[in-house]
């Protein structure tokens, strides 16, 4: 699902848990980054 947000805030969530945040890291992630953060909490 994708959440219009403000102020350049970047996250991705699976289910409730913050998988990644640009407020966190302080970057946009690389190519491939997400995927596979996802990939791993979901066993791919």
């Amino acid at each position: 699902m994708l959440i219009e947000g403000r102020n350049g805030v970047f996250e991705v969530c699976l289910g409730d848990e913050t998988v990644y945040s640009k407020g966190v890291t302080g970057r946009f992630p690389e190519p491939g980054e997400v995927e596979e953060l996802l990939e791993g909490k979901l066993g791919a």
